[in-house]
Order: structure tokens, then C-alpha cells, then sequence
């Protein structure tokens, strides 16, 4: 067997197309442009290259962006005052603060500031609670990727075995809380789980957001599995390079797994495209429109 590669890449691409014919329907429909505003504190290489890129699409995509880019220094007092003025800004329907924040921020206290309709990243404890009691949330925009992946490639998964691996609030613990409304079965497994390889071994799909580089050989895998591999781990390549793998071998997965998304090239180009759909849904949410096919969980 030959696991049938799904490319991220390309149904990123079919995403951000629906995003663009929602933005001109909302336009032409009802004169109204998303916004999205993207907060940046500090200089870390790595933000300011992911930043660019929600720039960049976003522009692609007909929305409007807000850039706003603030030195490590900025007291917390400053971003808390931004992030309300982004909140009354009727020109704004989605506010994203880019994480990590400098040691002298509370990560939580600024989340908690954004308005809850506003959150498109899907982190404030209201969006959290409503999507755990099956409410209509905001939702985390790597776990939507995922599920949004599955659908297309599994249609229905109700009575499905699912393991999600990694339990963290921005991926494992919503992942889960989106394939329990699929109707799968679903184990939330972690670093203190016992018999890791026999939990994985019984699931129709695992999510893979531990964190560590390729953990997950192919052999604890049952045969005709779906995985979806969310880790993004730098190892050592060629002569002093470094290359991105997953937390699942892929080389030796390949060969059992029914369908395996790359590292890189699977989940990761999802999650912008999923950011720039939650931003049409708060848009159309705020305003009392009908929500965008395709692009809600």
C-alpha cells in the first residue's frame, strides 16, 4: 500500500478561492469589505515572515488589512489600548495578535481583550466554551484546517476511531472538540498515556500535534489510516541545513497510512487560509448575514 498524499498546498488554494467569492459578494451585495488586522510586537524573524505572508493574501483575497507593528518595548498598557480601538472599529471584523508576545505581556490578558466576534485566531475562553458545548464558535484555525482535510477526503466520519495526539489549547484540545461533532469516537492522547502505540494502532484517524520530530513510526499506524501530521520540527538536513519534518515518519507511514498529509506541504498552508475564512465569518456574523459555505466547521 501507498498512502494517498493530501496536498495542502493545493486545497489551501481552493480555499482562499471561496474567500475571494465571498469578499465579492459582500461587496457587490451588501458594500461591505472584511478587515483584517494583524498586531505584531517585537521583531522575531520568524512572525515577521508569517505576518508578510497575511499581508499578502489577504490583499490577494479582496480584504482589507491592518498592519500594526509594534517594538518589543511597547508597555502592555499600549497593545491593550490598540486592541480596544480595533475592537470599535467598524472597519475591522477580524483582530489577530501574533504569539509569542514579549515576557513583560500576558498572553491571556491580551486574547481576553479581543472582542470575542472579532477573535478570527479562535483563543478567547468565550470562543473556547462555546465550541466545547457545541455553540457557534470562532475556531482555531490549524484544528479547522484539519477537519475541513478529513471532510474532503473521508465525507462522513460519524463512528469513526479518532486520536488526537497532544493535548494543547491551540490545537489538540479543540481538534478534539471539532471530530466529537463529527460524531467520531475520539481518544485525547498525550505524554502520559499508556501504550501510546496501541491507542494510536486502533485509530481510523490520527492527528499528530505533539511536537516531536517523527515519534510515530509507521508500524504503530493501522493499515488504511488518515494522518494528519500537525508538527513542524526542525532536524538536521545537509551539511549545516536544517529541514522541516512532522511528528509521524513519514518514510515508513507512507507505506501503512490510507492518506498522509506532508511536512511540509499538508497542514501547514491551511492555517492561513483558514484565518482568512474566520475572517469573512466574523464579518458576516457582525453583520447579520447569512454565514459562507464551505468555510465554517
Amino acid at each position: 500500500m501507498t498512502a494517498k498524499i493530501l496536498d495542502g498546498r493545493a486545497f489551501a488554494a481552493t480555499i482562499r478561492s471561496r474567500v475571494a467569492d465571498h469578499v465579492r459578494r459582500l461587496r457587490d451585495d451588501h458594500g461591505l469589505v472584511p478587515g483584517l488586522a494583524v498586531v505584531l510586537v517585537g521583531e522575531d524573524p520568524a512572525s515577521q515572515v508569517y505576518v508578510r505572508s497575511k499581508g499578502r493574501q489577504t490583499a490577494e483575497a479582496g480584504m482589507q488589512g491592518f498592519e500594526h507593528l509594534l517594538a518589543a518595548e511597547t508597555p502592555e498598557g499600549e497593545l491593550l489600548d490598540l486592541i480596544r480601538r480595533l475592537n470599535d472599529d467598524p472597519r475591522v471584523h477580524g483582530i489577530l495578535v501574533q504569539l509569542p508576545l514579549p515576557d513583560h505581556m500576558d498572553a491571556a490578558k491580551v486574547i481576553d481583550a479581543i472582542s470575542p466576534d472579532k477573535d478570527v485566531d479562535g483563543f478567547h475562553v468565550l470562543n473556547v466554551g462555546r465550541l466545547g458545548t457545541g455553540q457557534a464558535a470562532m475556531v482555531p484555525c490549524t484544528p479547522l484546517g484539519c477537519v475541513m482535510m478529513l471532510r474532503d477526503h473521508l465525507g462522513d466520519m460519524s463512528g469513526l476511531d479518532a486520536v488526537v495526539l497532544g493535548r494543547s489549547n491551540i490545537v489538540g484540545k479543540p481538534m478534539a472538540q471539532l471530530l466529537l461533532a463529527e460524531n467520531c469516537t475520539v481518544t485525547l492522547a498525550h505524554s502520559r498515556t499508556v501504550d501510546l502505540a496501541g491507542v494510536i494502532g486502533r485509530a481510523d484517524i490520527l492527528v499528530a500535534a505533539a511536537g516531536r520530530p517523527r515519534m510515530i513510526p509507521g508500524d504503530w499506524l493501522k493499515p488504511g489510516a488518515t494522518v494528519i501530521d500537525v508538527g513542524i520540527n526542525r532536524v538536521p538536513g545537509a551539511g549545516d541545513k536544517t529541514r522541516l519534518v512532522g511528528d509521524v515518519d513519514f518514510d515508513s507511514a507512507v507505506a501503512v497510512a490510507g492518506a498522509i498529509t506532508p511536512v511540509p506541504g499538508g497542514v501547514g498552508p491551511m492555517t492561513i487560509a483558514c484565518l482568512l475564512a474566520n475572517t469573512v465569518t466574523a464579518c458576516c456574523r457582525i453583520n447579520g448575514l447569512r454565514l459562507p459555505e464551505g468555510l465554517t466547521p
